[in-house]
């Protein structure tokens, strides 16, 4: 009997490489040590207030002088980034971002406080704009989306860090160790990025295989719009109002709801831990559930204009029961209606950004969400000025959850009469 010889066969083909993974989760924890690093003041913010004896509108402009800087570093971030590249200017803004945070142990009176605050500002906004420019850089279309959700989710993972983290650092080593740690935390991340980071094309991590996978798109049409030209369109005014008072509101839960639990119910550096890590736990729901609700009416015919702004609508309605969280006994009942409020602002937010690849072609998406964001945190800006004044001369927080109760559904009728039926912006002038 012959010996049995295998057919001659060629080469097996080249396994995809799936590296473009790897840069989505520096991106993740870029985002979250963002995160952290915004929120330690608002977990602080008590014990900051008995030690330096502020008053209410003392930390309304701490609080300001952050949100006015991130709104300003806003109109030059994306900018930069595309004439630097994103592995340059990522590493310049986290630089900044991280020493600035890092910088406020050195503080001593509001003046330093909101110095740092503003520098903090500055170097933050550069993260979203880096981010969105990297997941491009790697990602086809196709995985684009869910690509920046997984790059996304780090936001609500910082704010859950940063309440269980910073507590044992302030109580076992003292405040000023537990900015300088996260701060630093930054720099960590830079010693992996700048070794790693490379374009897709130069990266000798990236297989031909992968590299065709995220090169698979046709170029986009050209298409060019100034933020001038942008600016003409009712549809950019839709999203920058539904941004302008919708974002505010979360800025006001970020920086206050701390000082709120304080003031309200007694809750201090010991125990805000588990309140926080409740309410951004609902956010973190509310964000995938509400994103989820609109693409499954859109799956049983509804059109997108009926399918967002209905999504939108339930979400507002969920919100209205947060104007009466200063006014209930039990610190609970408050900790839930403040949670279903953020679940719901995560939920409408979701829609809100969406809306933007509704009514415009991509090349233009991210010039409009620059508008938006820095309308945004200008409202954060003037939220947080006015929660100080409000909240020294009226002695009370009422105001300030009736404007978070009844925020949404302005910005809701803001939107559908700028955008009835969220019809696409015509940029070519046809």
């Amino acid at each position: 009997m012959s010996a049995h010889v295998p057919a001659a066969s060629g080469p097996a083909p080249a396994k995809a490489s799936n590296y473009r993974w790897v840069i989505c989760a520096l991106l993740f924890f870029a985002t979250t040590i963002n995160y952290v690093d915004r929120a330690v003041l608002g977990v602080l913010a008590p014990t900051l207030v008995a030690e330096f004896g502020w008053s209410e509108q003392d930390y309304g402009v701490i609080s300001a002088s952050f949100t006015l800087a991130y709104a300003i570093g806003f109109l030059f971030a994306g900018w930069f980034i595309d004439r630097v590249g994103t592995r340059v200017g990522y590493s310049v803004y986290l630089t900044v971002w991280s020493l600035a945070a890092a910088a406020h142990a050195l503080a001593r009176s509001v003046i330093g406080f909101s110095i740092a605050r503003f520098a903090l500002g500055l170097g933050e906004s550069g993260n979203f704009p880096a981010a969105v420019k990297t997941v491009a850089e790697w990602f086809p279309k196709r995985e684009r989306a869910f690509a920046t959700g997984v790059f996304n989710a780090g936001s609500n993972i910082g704010a859950i860090v940063a309440p269980l983290l910073v507590p044992w650092l302030a109580l076992t080593w003292g405040w000023r160790t537990a900015f300088v740690a996260t701060g630093l935390a930054g720099l960590v991340w830079l010693a992996f990025w700048l070794p790693v980071y490379r374009r897709p094309a130069e990266h000798a991590r990236v297989s031909p295989a992968e590299l065709a996978l995220i090169n698979s798109d046709p170029p986009d049409p050209p298409v060019r719009a100034s933020w001038l030209q942008l600016l003409r369109f009712r549809q950019t005014w839709a999203f920058t109002a539904g941004k302008f008072l919708s974002d505010s509101v979360w800025w006001f839960y970020l920086f206050w709801f701390p000082m709120f639990m304080a003031d309200r119910f007694g809750v201090d550096l010991r125990t805000i831990g588990l309140p926080m890590v409740t309410v951004f736990l609902l956010a973190d729901v509310g964000s995938v559930s509400g994103g989820w609700f609109s693409s499954f009416l859109m799956k049983r015919g509804w059109s997108a204009n009926g399918a967002r702004k209905t999504a939108m609508l339930i979400c507002a309605l969920c919100i209205l029961p947060v104007v009466f969280a200063p006014h209930v006994e039990g610190q609970w009942v408050a900790v839930w209606l403040i949670g279903l409020a953020a679940a719901a602002h995560q939920g409408f937010s979701a829609n809100l950004f969406t809306l933007t690849s509704d009514m415009f072609p991509r090349a233009a998406v991210a010039s409009v969400v620059g508008i938006g964001g820095f309308a945004g945190a200008m409202g954060g800006f003037f939220m947080n000025l006015g929660a100080g004044w409000l909240r020294q001369h009226t002695g009370s927080y009422a105001a300030m959850f009736i404007m978070a109760g009844c925020a949404y559904l302005a910005a809701l009728l803001a939107i559908h009469v700028l955008a009835p039926r969220l019809e696409p912006a015509r940029l070519d002038g046809s």
